[in-house]
């Protein structure tokens, strides 16, 4: 193999240009191949077998409707069930036979997007999300024809099995088309996305979230191969799950206390607890703003957080099955005149 066949490949990539692109990389394997090293030239072969193998995936510049977004590596908690939903469609995906359409459907804050990142991550694969704010256009009838265009721009992709297209809150445009307001319009963007569905590559994975599952467009509903209810926590769930952010969150907080048996009692005696997203965002809130002078403040704080409809008083504390020191950490008043106090009250 010379300098050249080097220098072409390069040019040919960057010029998108596959079939001098194969042709060159054929030409080397010859060239290998006369020189006596048959296991290198056959494994070049090998390579060109595979149509997708030397062909760049479509470059992200060249997407109107979709971008790529970042995966991270923070896996997140699920309770039982929704663990086996997402174990069976990491199991479709892997059986290859065209299950590759699913809806995420609960409130915000569910884990319905952090969930589709959890499973691109898993399968390491790259998480295209469709841009609604370009693909929704005032014009009439742009919008269906967007959405014609981005279900083209799927098909560039020359390596589809190593990606996962996520409509996130895809109500945004799939809405009733009866109950409707712009009955017309919506009703040509719903059925330009039934089209595209219906016409979607086996090998592409969709995934699509809702908050409005309730509203959402029957006929679309039925396109797609499973849906997952994100709405399924029962509150020791929450609690479980509030106790694995909590300990990850701590480890970025040396100054903060470690006392877990009083924040899951104050979860237990919570009348409601958000969903995961904002439950995380309540406990990362409440230790940021939290004294570093006093290492169980952030407790305070979430206790507050959840009771704020509540102005109870150091009885009504106790009669929850606090202790006096624990009623001290989480009014402030110190112990000696937390018992005077209640003393009174009796």
């Amino acid at each position: 193999m010379k300098k050249k066949n080097v220098l072409n490949l390069i040019k040919f990539h960057t010029e998108k240009n596959e079939e001098a692109f194969r042709q060159e990389a054929y030409l080397i394997a010859k060239d290998f191949d006369s020189e006596n090293d048959f296991t290198l030239s056959q494994y070049i072969m090998s390579l060109l077998s595979d149509a997708n193998t030397f062909c760049p995936q479509f470059q992200q510049e060249n997407c109107h409707f979709l971008k790529k977004v970042e995966i991270g590596n923070e896996s997140i908690p699920l309770p039982a069930c929704l663990k086996d939903s997402v174990l069976g469609i990491i199991n479709a995906i892997g059986h290859n036979v065209g299950v590759n359409k699913f809806l995420f459907e609960g409130p915000p804050g569910t884990g319905k997007t952090e969930t589709a990142k959890q499973i691109a991550r898993i399968l390491e694969r790259d998480l295209y999300v469709v841009d609604f704010d370009s693909l929704i256009d005032s014009k009439m009838g742009q919008t269906s024809k967007n959405i014609a265009e981005l279900f083209n721009e799927m098909k560039k992709f020359q390596q589809p099995h190593k990606l996962i297209i996520l409509f996130d809150e895809i109500d945004a445009i799939a809405i009733d088309r009866i109950n409707s307001n712009d009955l017309r319009e919506m009703g040509r963007a719903t059925s330009s996305i039934l089209k595209g569905l219906d016409n979607l590559s086996d090998d592409i994975v969709l995934i699509a979230t809702t908050n409005l599952y309730k509203s959402f467009d029957k006929a679309l509903v039925r396109r797609f191969d499973s849906v997952v209810d994100f709405s399924q926590y029962s509150k020791e769930d929450l609690i479980e799950i509030a106790e694995i952010i909590l300990n990850r969150l701590l480890l970025k907080f040396k100054s903060a206390g470690r006392k877990i048996s009083l924040f899951r009692k104050i979860l237990n005696n919570a009348e409601q607890l958000p969903f995961p997203g904002e439950l995380k965002n309540l406990l990362k809130t409440s230790l940021a703003f939290s004294d570093p002078n006093n290492e169980y403040d952030y407790l305070k704080r979430i206790y507050d957080s959840l009771n704020k409809t509540n102005n109870d008083s150091l009885k009504n504390i106790q009669e929850k099955g606090f202790t006096v020191r624990e009623i001290e950490i989480l009014t402030g008043v110190s112990k000696s005149e937390v018992s005077r106090r209640i003393k009174e009250m009796i």
